[in-house]
Formats: structure tokens, sequence, C-alpha cells
């Protein structure tokens, strides 16, 4: 007797929930057999109306009894879009962050390999016509008639009537009328809108009536030629309704833009590895971590070195050691702005092996990347988080730069650490992961002196030149005074001297806007967003209130909403204020502002970058994308203002990041020839983080702070997870959460728990509400392991099933921050 091999699918499917997010079996019809491989998605029919989603099949097995199993519809891919590896990954990131298969798998893929997914409809012009009912003759002359594919389509929306509904499974069941899959990928052509004046405006040869708002257009096109809608949209102030009259006016031309494809190579200079002449210091690194990476074990080590040490020069010569292993390397970094520069000067060295990887990529160049990748055709990535994932074979070294900076923990789901998916690849290469900083995070450090990790130190700069001598101001002195303006006597003193010597100089001002705070002097009430419990920050360049956190923005208001009062008091610096009042106090000097209100165009930080290092601005302000990683010679003075708003932000990590700020910013200054030095301005003079980091002095910082954290329970002497429940009423996130406190106190008493547990709260977040949403959050001080990610899970999918989770969004955060 013969048997039947019948293929089957274990698939997961997109659009489930956390609690029927599982593995789903089915049948493989004999016709597409050939083609169902783990790592393609398929199409297949979903739940009880059988609708079609998009899936990813995780396992084929054959069988010799049909079961009775639902078969797929259709594989999607010619090729596997996910290897061995980065489906063990889909599963590791799925246990460890509790997220969902297809959340996990979004993540590892660039958005240009996602599919969208379409049912269409067509007359098939046969079918069973035999006794048709009054309402499927009637369904069927209006289908046959209709003049559009939209009337044709709506002709079948179902969603009115189940009447309807019933008519229509009717036509198709009978083969009337045929259902089909459209599934289309994401990738396209990368363009950008832009706007130009037209010929007619600029010949004269027509009269054009402008609005105030158009006249604002006008005037930015006539001094820049150019620009995007989005731009314009920004600094006018204005909505795309009033281009697009513009544009009918015949006053102005649209255009696109389309932007490369490939990122245009960074640096033209070819150096060899083997120029770079290390110090004893670098030299005893690099010799105990290439060491490390040949013996082709699963290791970690830590790189600690003083700002200006000369880490990236062990790095180039560790990746040039790596690939004359035959293996591959990887080189994380926190920020974009890092990147130009980073990604220079690793091209300067390897060429086209590097390829690069972060989110101000297009779409398409970052599918080009990461296909150029997977092919071979580089064997070096350089990149932001989501680089960790880049599909390389073979890996021998992951670097991750600034390890202990916050934007390696992913704020959405999954909510992961790249530092943990470095070392799951390391564990799966038999690689070297090196975690390199001047101010490495306290767990890390934790673990390097506990032994855990190797640990390698450079306490001397690589030029030898000496650490920048830094100076802290007592801003209450000043104000004792008489000076009530944002810089101290000393560094307006200090700005001239540098302006004189035409030597530079870099300003950090950890706040964006204008004004961040304005208030009613009447009734006291803040001007705060609408959608979130956050006072709106005033930007100048838009005349614009706008919220930081959710987008909103709104004209400036000229009384109190709450009590009509014109008294309105307009407090805080930001950014572009600093640059008003530097550009009073040295009206010719050449100001460059760095934040994200001047970065957001996709080559403004290489551009701007590139001209502070060619010597044609002679002051830097900025935000913290300016604190890190950038290597200026001729930057000789560092000024640091406001930093007590960090200090004081909260979270138990607030104390280690502003160390590490201020660390990092002061050893901007003096890497070149010339003496650095630094000016930090606070209200509080005589706070140890801020006089140890001064004195660029991580050793007793950590002492310090590993005490706190061991005497108050957190990490490293804990893990922490956050439960966040958000909800359009607050009443909703309320109950909720205390919801799941009983559920969480229930099952703890009916179970027992064999790992340490201790909650606090449910209590209002920080920011009781963001976009529109509350928010509670419940915060656990645990351990980590298999057994409470099991016990979170458990009570993750019990709360679907609660009526009072019906109008709620959970999400758990393991070892993320406390807001």
């Amino acid at each position: 007797m013969l048997t039947e091999n019948i293929t089957i699918v274990k698939i997961a499917v997109s659009g489930t929930t956390y609690g029927y997010d599982k593995l789903y079996s089915y049948t493989v019809p004999l016709e597409l057999s050939a083609y169902a491989e783990k790592g393609k998605r398929a199409v297949v029919p979903f739940g009880n109306g059988n609708k079609k989603r998009v899936a990813l099949i995780m396992d084929v097995e054959t069988v010799d009894v049909r079961p009775k199993l639902k078969p797929i519809a259709d594989i999607i891919d010619k090729e596997p879009i996910l290897g061995d590896e980065m489906l063990e990954m889909v599963d590791y990131l799925r246990e460890t962050t509790l997220c969902t298969y297809f959340d996990a798998l979004k993540t590892i893929i660039p958005s240009g390999l996602g599919v969208n997914l379409s049912t269409r409809y067509t007359l098939s012009g046969e079918g069973d016509m035999d006794n048709l009912s009054a309402e499927e003759e009637s369904l069927l002359g209006f289908l046959r008639n209709a003049k559009s594919k939209k009337e044709f389509d709506s002709l079948l929306d179902v969603s009115s009537t189940a009447e309807k509904a019933e008519t229509v499974n009717s036509l198709l069941s009978r083969g009337i009328i045929v259902e089909s899959e459209d599934v289309k990928r994401r990738i396209q052509d990368e363009t950008v809108r832009m706007l130009r004046l037209s010929d007619d405006y600029l010949s004269g040869v027509k009269a054009f009536s402008f609005s105030k708002k158009q006249k604002a257009v006008i005037e930015l096109l006539e001094q820049s030629g150019a620009a995007s809608f989005k731009e314009i949209c920004y600094l006018c102030a204005i909505t795309t309704a009033v281009i697009r009259n513009m544009i009918k006016t015949g006053a102005v031309v649209e255009y696109e833009y389309e932007t490369l494809r490939t990122p245009e190579s960074l640096s033209t200079k070819s150096k060899s590895a083997e120029s770079i002449v290390l110090s004893e210091e670098q030299s005893a690194a690099f010799d105990g971590i290439s060491a490390m990476i040949s013996e082709n074990q699963p290791k970690c080590a830590l790189l600690h070195g003083v700002t200006g040490s000369g880490k990236t020069e062990v790095f180039i010569k560790l990746i040039d050691f790596t690939l004359k292993q035959g293996k591959t390397a990887i080189v994380l970094i926190p920020e974009i702005s890092l990147t130009p520069q980073t990604v220079s000067r690793f091209q300067s060295y390897f060429g086209e092996t590097v390829a690069v990887m972060h989110s101000n990529l297009s779409l398409s160049q970052r599918l080009d990347e990461y296909k150029r990748i997977a092919s071979g055709g580089a064997k070096i990535v350089v990149g932001t988080r989501s680089a960790v994932f880049a599909p390389l074979e073979n890996i021998g070294l992951i670097i991750m730069d600034e390890e202990g900076e916050r934007t390696y923990k992913s704020e959405s789901s999954p909510k992961y650490h790249a530092r943990d998916i470095a070392k799951k690849r390391c564990a799966t290469h038999s690689a070297v992961l090196v975690l390199a900083s001047a101010t490495p995070s306290i767990e890390s450090y934790y673990h390097a002196v506990s032994g855990r990790y190797s640990l390698f130190e450079m306490k001397k700069r690589y030029s030898s030149s000496p650490l920048p001598e830094v100076k802290i101001i007592d801003m209450a002195d000043e104000l004792e005074r008489g000076n009530t303006t944002s810089f101290s006597e000393e560094l307006i003193d200090a700005v001239r001297e540098n302006l004189e010597n035409k030597e530079q100089t870099i300003l950090l001002l950890n706040r964006r806007g204008y004004h961040t705070y304005i208030s009613c002097m009447e009734c006291r009430a803040p001007i705060s967003c609408p959608n979130c419990s956050i006072p709106l920050t005033y930007h100048k360049v838009n005349d614009r209130l706008m919220c930081h956190y959710c987008g909103y923005s709104q004209d400036m208001v000229s009384n109190c909403p709450e009590c009509h009062s014109e008294h309105l008091r307009l407090t805080g610096m930001g950014t572009q204020k600093l640059e008003d009042e530097i550009q009073t106090l040295f009206p010719n000097a050449r100001i460059l502002r760095m934040d994200t209100d001047t970065t957001y165009s996709r080559c403004a930080y290489e551009k701007r970058f590139g001209e502070f290092g060619n010597g044609e601005y002679d002051i830097m302000l900025g935000t913290q994308m300016i604190a890190k990683g950038l290597d200026f010679p001729n930057v000789t003075l560092v000024g640091v203002l406001n930093i007590d708003k960090a200090l004081y932000a909260g979270d138990f990590r607030s104390y280690e990041r502003t160390f590490s700020l201020i660390t990092q910013v002061v050893g901007r200054g003096g890497r070149g020839e010339k003496k650095g030095r630094a000016i930090i301005q606070t209200f509080s003079p005589d706070h140890y983080v801020i006089c140890l980091a001064a004195e660029q002095n991580y050793h007793e910082f950590f002492e310090e702070e590993a005490a706190i954290r061991k005497a108050l329970i957190y990490p490293p002497f804990c893990d922490i997870c956050v439960v966040g429940f958000s909800a359009l009423l607050e009443s909703d996130a309320r109950e909720a959460s205390r919801s799941f406190l009983s559920m969480m106190r229930g099952k703890v008493e009916t179970e027992g728990c064999s790992f340490p547990l201790r909650v606090i709260g449910p209590a209002r977040c920080t920011y009781g509400r963001i976009n529109g949403r509350y928010r509670y959050r419940m915060i656990i001080k645990c351990v980590n392991n298999r057994e409470f990610r099991r016990f979170m899970s458990e009570l993750l999918r019990s709360a679907e099933n609660g009526k009072e989770f019906a109008k709620v969004s959970l999400s758990v955060d393991i070892n993320g921050d406390i807001q």
C-alpha cells in the first residue's frame, strides 16, 4: 500500500495578540510543497472567518497521514528571509522580551522586506449560476455594471448587514466571485517632495497675490532656492494645504528628488591598519582581546579607557586581526550623529568591505545594504542598535562603543537591549564581545570587576595630551553678583579668548527649543499639551508651542487658556534661546546649532559636522548628540550649561547618565596639540557626581553608585521589570494596574514563587498622560531568569481574558527606564 507524504508547516501568524501568539500547524498543497522552507513567509487563512494573513514558516515536517488542518494559500518568498540563526533569534526575542513572533521578525529584517497583503475580488465569468436568489441576482447585476474598481469593491463591503455577507459568501462558494490575495513589498524608490519657485514667478510675467503664510514660503524659497515639504511646513508653521494652493496658482513648482539607494563612501583615503602604532596600554588591550578571538570561544571583554585614550585605534587593529582570521565584525555606535565620522574612519582602512546600517538611511538603502551583507559583499557592519541583527556569517568580533548609552535599549516592542543580542550572537558564532566606554554602565563594570568579563583599562590619552582642565562655576554666586544671563563671566571670557585665538568651542545644553516653560503669572497654570501632562516648549524659529513627546504644536498664545490673563511668564532655556544669547554676546562668531530641529534631513549630520571640522564655525552648541564620540582637534574649550535638570531626573540611572554626559562632553576638548579646558555651570557645585565627573574619576563614582544601588536593591544587584498600563480613561488604567497586582498576588499564593520578587506600586507614571493616554506602572525587582519570564508570560495571557483589561494596553519592559 502506497503512503502519501504530506508536508506540514508550523507557522507564526501576523497580527495576533500576545495571548493567541503561538505556532499553528497547516498542510501544504502538493503544488506548493517543493517551495515550503523554514524562514519563508506564507499566506494562510486564519480564524473562523478564514481571513488571509501573512505568516512565517518556523518549521517543516512530513507525515504519511493527512491531518485535519487548513492548507496554506500561497508561499510569498522565493528564498528564505531568515536563516537558522535568525529563526532561533525570533524565538529568543519572544521568550526574553515577551513579544510576539512577528514583533521579533519586524525587528530583525529591514522594513523594505516587509509586505502588505490585500484581498482582491473579481468576477470569474463562470461558476454555478443555477437557482440564484433574488439578492444574488441583484448583486451580480450591480457588480457587472460597476463603473470602477472602487465601486466594485464597495458593492462587496459586507460590514453593513449580515444578509449582505451571506449573499457575498454564497457567490464566492459558487465560484461566481473569485477571491485572491495581492502581496506587495513595501520597498520603493526613495524620493523627497521638493518645492521651488516657478518660472512665471521668477520672470515676473504673471502677477501673484499671497497671504501672510504664503509670503513666508516665498521668502524661504527666495533665500534657499528649494526646500522639502517637511522643512517648509516646519519653518513656516504651515500645513501642506497652503503649499497645494500655491502650486495651483502656479507660483511654485513641486518636484521629486530621488535619493541614492546605497550610502556614499564617506572617505576617499586609503590607510593600512599596519600603520597604526599602539601605545603600551593600547597594545596590552589589543594583545589580550586578540588572544580571546583566537580561542574561538564566546567571551566578553570590557575596554575602559578615558576620553581620547585611543579606543578606536584598538578597534581598527582588532577588526584587522579578525578579518585575517577569515571572520567578520560588527561595530555598534549609540547615536546616528556619530555615524559619519565613525564610518569614514573605518572606510579609510577597510574600504568597500564596510556596510552601514542605521535608521537615517532610506528604506531602499537599508534593504540594499542588508542584501550586500547577506551575500558576503561586506565583512564589517557599522551602525546603530539594529545593526546587531546584520546577516553576517562567521562573526568573530562584535564591538559596542559607548556601551552604557540608553539608545542601545529599544523603547518599542520587542524591548531588547543590543548588548543581550550581541551576547546571543557571540554564543552562536563563538565570537568575542567588546564593550567599550570611558563611562561604562554600572552593570558592565560590576561584571568586569567581579570577573565575569575580562577587564582592560587605558588611563592615559593616546596622544599623551592631558585631559582638559575643568572648572566648576556656582551659578548661585553669579546671580548674587547680578548676572542673570545664561553665561558665567568666566565662560564669557573663555569663549572670547577662544575666538581671538581662532580656536573652537563646544557648548552643551541638553534641552532643545527656545523657552522650555510658559506659565500664567495669575493662576500659575503652565501652558500644557492637550494630549500629555507636560508643558509645551516654545520654538522661536517657527513661533510655535510644541510637545516633544507626542508632536502636538499650536500657535503661540497671548493669554492663559485657564483664566485668560495676559500676564504670561516665559522661563527656561533651550538651544534656540542659547543661540540667540551667544549671537548677542559674540556678534561676529560663526555658530552651529545641533539638535533634532536642525538635523532632521538625511545628510545633516555629515554635512554639519564636516563643516565644523573644516573650521567653518567657531562655536558648536547642541544637545547630547554633540557630547560623545566626536573628534575635533581644534576644540579647546567645552562649556556645560544647566546640567542640574539631568541630575535630578528621578530615574535610578540619573546620576550615572549625568556623570557620563559631563565626562564625555568634557573629553571633546584638547584632543589635538593644544591644551583643553572645560567649564561646568551648575547650582549644585558640591554634588559628588559633578565633582567626580570634572575629575574624570570613574572608579570613585562607581564605588559610590554601586554602594547606593546595593543598599536600595537596584541593578546590578537585581533586575527591574516595569509593567505599564495605558488607557484613554485614567480610571481604566488605574483599575487594570490594581487588578494585575491582585492576579500576581493570587498566583504567588496558589503556586508559590521560586524566585525573589519585590513589587513597588502600582502608581501613576512620572508623565501621567502622553499622547492622550493615561499611564500607570508597576515596578518589580526580580531575577530575570526563565522561571520569572514564564511567570510574567502567564500573567499577561490571563490578563487578555479579563474584562478590566479590554480597553487597556499592557507592556512589559525588563531592565528598561523607570518613567
